[in-house]
């Protein structure tokens, strides 16, 4: 097959296995003050940063865009504004299988067993 049709496919796939994970993902944020909500404000502003910073200033910051996405999703989770509904075993496997497959795919151009 062709490298490009390899590569639509792994990314198919990808999202596909991001998009029936992410189904079950509540997130959530109150009408609180700002010192009660300090994690939740402290991690929107991390991802906003970090992402502006990768796609703005991708040579001049370095890994800083990746650092600061990271401490926003740790913030989230520290946060409390995240909820994850119940899965089953068997969707939980299709979507880290579809993950896998594609991300493999799109990657290399192959999966290796």
């Amino acid at each position: 097959m062709s490298r490009l049709l390899i590569k639509a496919v792994g990314l198919i796939l990808l999202l596909t296995g991001i998009y029936f994970l992410a189904q079950n993902v509540i997130f959530f944020s109150g009408y609180y003050s700002f010192s009660q909500r300090l994690p939740t404000t402290a991690s929107v502003l991390s991802m906003m940063a970090g992402a502006l910073s990768l796609i703005f200033f991708r040579r001049e910051t370095g890994n800083l865009g990746w650092v600061l996405l990271a401490v926003g999703f740790v913030l989230v989770f520290l946060s409390g504004g995240i909820f994850f509904k119940s899965i089953s075993l068997w969707n939980l496997f299709l979507a880290f299988a579809a993950m896998a497959g594609g991300w493999k795919l799109f990657s290399g151009g192959r999966i290796d067993f």
